[in-house]
């Protein structure tokens, strides 16, 4: 087998999307961007409604200065890695607020949300551990699972019994056992039954990490996510996120009250060899994280966006996630009406995310929406049309 045969099947994939669709759904290029909810794509002006810029701060003018201000003092990047050359007062001023915006004593922020799962993860748990997690866990937790070299159990999704029963069968390993659940899951919109899960790991004695990367600015009133508004925060070991959604940036980040914290840097390889965030990066994150801790009108927006797009696409007879939350995803019947569905929608001027097994859970087919605080009531009505069209032409 030559070097590159393994990639046949993927260059056949592709030229049959190609076919099918005239344009490459997983890398469409974005011309311009003109708004938090707007760009430009093969010459015409799109409304995206798949950006996870939950808050829309991507173009606020206070976030944009900070990191306009940060490049012209401390220049375009680092150029050098944490433990290195690459730890300026901005770093350990973000460590600081994000554990001082959870109410924790320890921080360390990554180059990368991808980057922070697949660092903690392998360096909490090595070979003799047990890591029990999710079934729709994002890949950046299968990919840190798979580093650390411990044993790796699934349970069903946001499922409390099978994971007891699997916690039962572990008998005193669960002493060395790290659950990991997301907050609000990345395909479906729906959130983990925090409350159960907590009360198993406390009976069972192991640790806990919640992944809120999608839940950060969205739960909660202070927008720390589903610990906050499960009232779970003191029961949780490791809350890890991401800056790139809520936030508006890049970069990722792990807070605990356990004081090891502090060793888990000098031994994650993804913090000791990477890069460091960029000044500009740094600088409009901390002025974001300002901006969502003091107040809810942002949030607020956001949920009557989310629960409009929702209402809308229901009343239209499609099938939904569980629940209403700021990702809608909309299940579609098979690969192929998926595929014309996402391109007469486009067709519309509407851009969602295109979402195909296996990265859909349980092999579906999905068309996955995610709502901004910043989207206008009209703009979720000219969603709302748009899918009404497009079902007109398509069995569902």
């Amino acid at each position: 087998m030559g070097l590159f045969d393994k990639f046949k099947s993927i260059a056949v994939e592709r030229e049959a999307l190609m076919d099918q669709l005239g344009i490459l759904p997983f890398n469409v290029e974005i011309e311009e961007i003109l708004t938090p909810t707007t760009a430009r794509i093969s010459g015409r002006e799109v409304l995206l409604a798949g950006t996870n810029n939950y808050l829309g701060l991507t173009f606020d003018p206070r976030c944009i200065e900070a990191a306009c201000s940060a490049t012209r003092a401390e220049g375009t990047g680092t150029t050098g890695s944490r433990m290195a050359n690459g730890t300026f007062a901005g770093h350990l001023a973000l460590e600081r607020e994000l554990a001082e915006f959870y109410s924790c004593t320890k921080a360390i922020v990554f180059s990368t949300g991808f980057v922070a799962n697949l660092g903690v993860i392998s360096t909490l748990t090595g070979p003799g551990d047990v890591l029990l997690i999710d079934s729709d866990s994002h890949a950046s937790i299968y990919d840190g699972c798979r580093m650390s070299g411990a044993d790796i159990i699934r349970f069903r999704h946001n499922n409390p019994a099978d994971l007891e029963k699997r916690l039962r069968r572990l008998g005193d390993r669960a002493n060395n056992t790290l659950i990991i659940i997301e907050g609000i899951y990345s395909m479906l919109g729906d959130r983990a039954p925090l409350a159960e899960i907590v009360e198993l790991k406390k009976n069972y004695s192991a640790s806990l990490m919640v992944d809120e990367a999608h839940s950060l600015g969205v739960l909660g009133h202070k927008g720390q996510g589903l610990v906050e508004e499960a009232d779970c925060l003191e029961d949780v070991d490791f809350i890890v996120g991401t800056f790139s959604k809520s936030l508006g940036a890049i970069g990722g980040f792990c807070v605990s009250n356990h004081p090891e914290l502090d060793l888990v840097r000098y031994a994650t390889r993804s913090y000791l060899f990477t890069a460091s965030p960029s000044p500009a990066t740094v600088a409009s994150v901390r002025q974001a994280l300002r901006i969502l801790a003091s107040g809810l009108d942002l949030r607020e927006r956001l949920w009557q966006n989310a629960r409009h797009l929702y209402d809308g696409l229901a009343q239209l007879g499609f099938t939904l996630g569980p629940e209403p939350t700021p990702v809608v995803a909309v299940y579609m019947e098979s690969k192929e009406a998926t595929l014309f569905g996402w391109k007469k929608l486009l067709e519309q001027g509407v851009y969602v995310n295109l979402v195909l097994p296996p990265a859909a859970p349980e092999g579906k087919s999905l068309l996955r929406c995610s709502v901004s605080a910043v989207h206008t009531h009209e703009q979720i009505n000219h969603i709302i049309k748009a899918f009404s069209a497009m079902s007109a032409d398509i069995s569902l």
